[in-house]
């Protein structure tokens, strides 16, 4: 059965397309994320601004609140592509793996 599985052509497109969205969403959050060390490590006072006149809030800070929220959004996102195409397309061919071994 499991071979039937791999050899569908509806298994290749479902490696395929969950791979190439994993790897897009990894190559944005590494580049955030590194963006932000390497600024940290070259350039710390931009983040040490503070936001406005007067504000406790720096730069920093707020990006890293956004970079946080937006990580949770994008697992999000994930989560939500994977649990409609990426389970529709594996049942389909789960489906027509049991139905070519009857």
């Amino acid at each position: 059965m499991y071979e039937r599985m791999r050899a569908n052509p509806k298994f290749q497109e479902l490696v395929a397309r969950r791979g190439r969205f994993a790897w897009t969403l990894a190559f944005i959050v590494l580049t955030m994320f590194y963006g932000f060390v390497m600024v940290v490590a070259f350039n710390p006072a931009s983040l040490g601004q503070p936001l406005a006149e007067g504000s406790m809030w720096t730069v920093g800070v707020a990006v890293e609140l956004f970079m946080f929220i937006f990580f949770w959004v994008l697992t999000a996102v994930y989560v939500k592509r994977a649990n409609t195409e990426f389970d529709s397309l594996t049942q389909e061919i789960v489906k027509e793996a049991w139905k070519e071994q009857k």
